[in-house]
């Protein structure tokens, strides 16, 4: 008989959302039929809250989700706060004043807020994309009193790309920093900068033991770098066809790639089959 589990974890951007922004119809279906067999669906995302509500609502999704690389779980419909690792303050200061020495875009994000300092492209792709309206304002005056959860360098020249090396050999060993893609802007790599102890493997740890679930009885499904703690930890780890040697090197299994449904062919084979044997 198959193994039963109980809860599915996905990642959004490259795994749910392919280069287009879209979901495709067979992975909502298999989604669904995978809650209505009794299973909890929850995302996983590099994303903040904000960013990822109308995939929320799109999905008819509830609950508890990962949000922020690993930084934040919570409730988005109540705002219940499970597991949360913001930045220390003294460490957005300098996220700050080096982001302003080196010139590289930087977002910084609270629970709820998108903060920037002025328009760019960047920000563009934010609104436009990921439906996010920043905060502009002077990142000297939010510092002190926000609870900044994640921060996000935005780069897409070759220059730029540079000026993230030198941004993680001055944070290593203070901060974690991981790669993220999104197909629809293949040129762009978005830097995600969290607290060194944050990783979404953590906070999937955080979220099983909330909802009183092993974590043999999670399947995790993901394309990225910062997947890897996330399927090292579930019982049944899942990388998409588009996914990354490294994350595949972990993986007990490659699916499709995102542009031919790989969630749903993943749920149907390991999820839905087996409430059926």
């Amino acid at each position: 008989m198959s193994k039963s589990y109980k809860l599915l974890v996905i990642d959004i951007d490259g795994t749910l959302l392919d280069r287009n922004g879209a979901i495709s119809a067979e992975d909502k279906k298999a989604l669904t039929r995978a809650r209505d067999s009794g299973i909890q669906v929850s995302l996983s995302t590099g994303r903040v809250v904000q960013a990822s509500s109308a995939i929320l609502n799109q999905l008819s999704l509830d609950g508890y989700h990962i949000f922020s690389d690993g930084a934040l779980v919570s409730n988005p419909d109540n705002s219940e706060e499970v597991y949360v690792e913001p930045i220390r303050k003294e460490l957005v200061r300098q996220i700050v004043d080096f982001a302003h020495r080196v010139e590289v875009n930087l977002d910084l994000y609270s629970a709820t807020r998108f903060f920037a300092e002025r328009e760019t492209w960047a920000t563009d792709i934010r609104r436009q994309f990921f439906g996010l309206q920043p905060i502009i304002v002077n990142f000297s005056q939010i510092w002190p009193e926000e609870r900044i959860i994640k921060g996000t360098l935005v780069v897409r020249s070759a220059e730029e790309k540079a000026k993230v090396e030198r941004f993680r050999r001055y944070f290593k060993g203070s901060l974690h920093l991981s790669l993220t893609k999104t197909p629809a802007y293949p040129e762009v790599n978005f830097i995600n900068v969290v607290a060194l102890e944050v990783s979404k493997g953590r906070a999937l740890e955080a979220l099983a033991t909330h909802l009183g679930i092993a974590l043999p009885e999670v399947v995790a499904i993901g394309d990225g770098a910062n997947d890897v703690s996330l399927l090292s930890k579930a019982g049944l780890a899942i990388a998409m066809g588009n996914a990354t040697d490294e994350l595949k090197a972990v993986a007990d299994y490659v699916t499709l790639d995102v542009d031919h449904s790989g969630v749903a062919a993943a749920i149907e084979k390991f999820l839905l089959s087996s409430r059926t044997v």
